[in-house]
């Protein structure tokens, strides 16, 4: 039986999700790495500068600590507003929203 293989742009899309995540992961972590080697070290005298990786995890840490993983109101709470949100608009304003959700390889009524 043959497998059935995912349309090209749905794998490009994967792909370029993806790259973006590490591009997003390179510059965060460079930043705090930058940031606490500029600010830290002067402040405190005994604090030593840190590295790439050290700044990454200072980063999870941090988001650990302080910021969670889930956001602030949970899947429920946002899909409950987006159901109230699509009740109340009118037949033309879901097509526009429909045709781009096509923009962005999202296929209409199973075509």
């Amino acid at each position: 039986m043959d497998q059935i293989r995912p349309p090209r742009r749905f794998r490009m899309g994967w792909l370029f999700k993806l790259c973006g995540l590490a591009l997003c992961v390179v510059v965060l972590g460079g930043a705090v790495m930058l940031l606490w080697n500029l600010v830290v070290p002067p402040i405190f005298p005994g604090a030593a500068e840190i590295g790439f990786w050290r700044a990454l995890g200072l980063l999870v840490l941090c988001r650990i600590l302080f910021g969670g993983f889930r956001g602030r109101h949970g899947w429920h709470e946002k899909k409950r507003r987006m159901r109230a949100r699509w009740q109340a608009m009118t037949p033309e304003e879901r097509e526009r929203l429909e045709s781009r959700f096509c923009m962005f390889g999202r296929n209409r009524k199973g075509e």
